[in-house]
């Protein structure tokens, strides 16, 4: 199964995509638009990439504060997630995005990528970690799921 991974900005939408088997994210893109509140080129972009990449869910970075709170940013994304569901007909999962773009940054920076050219990337290797993060719970869960059934048959 896979699926996509959204770091939704207010000019760009960053896009990533899980391998088959849920294991690995990948960025794929980073959609652009004039204006935060024209949405319908964006969203027919993630219908297109649901369909090629035949998605089955789509992780949503939810950005709150330092302090574990939701601010403006956040609200912009919960409506994000309403419209998502509506255009596509998939599941959208709210995941925690504090520091994806710091993350995202250093990486860059530390693989040598010069200053003005990590505006190009960033947004993609974001929702790359964001998605990342969320497939890497599912395995930990996973994993708890086995331990427990083992010590339940030991």
């Amino acid at each position: 199964m896979r699926i996509l991974g959204l770091d939704y900005g207010s000019r760009t939408v960053g896009v990533a995509v899980s391998d088959p088997l849920g294991i690995t994210a990948q960025p794929v893109e980073i959609i652009r638009r004039k204006e935060e509140n024209k949405l319908r080129r964006t969203l027919a972009r993630i219908e297109e990439l649901k369909e090629e990449y035949q998605a089955e869910m789509l992780v949503l970075g939810l950005p709150k504060n330092m302090n574990n709170t939701l601010g403006e940013r956040a609200g912009k994304s919960l409506e994000f997630k309403s419209m998502l569901e509506k255009r596509t007909g998939l599941p959208v999962v709210m995941w925690d995005e504090r520091l994806t773009t710091v993350a995202a940054n250093r990486a860059m920076m530390e693989g040598g990528v010069r200053r003005e050219n990590r505006g190009e990337y960033v947004d993609a290797l974001a929702a790359s970690l964001i998605l990342q993060g969320y497939l890497d719970s599912l395995g930990m869960k996973k994993a708890k799921m086995e331990e427990d059934e083992e010590e339940q048959d030991g």
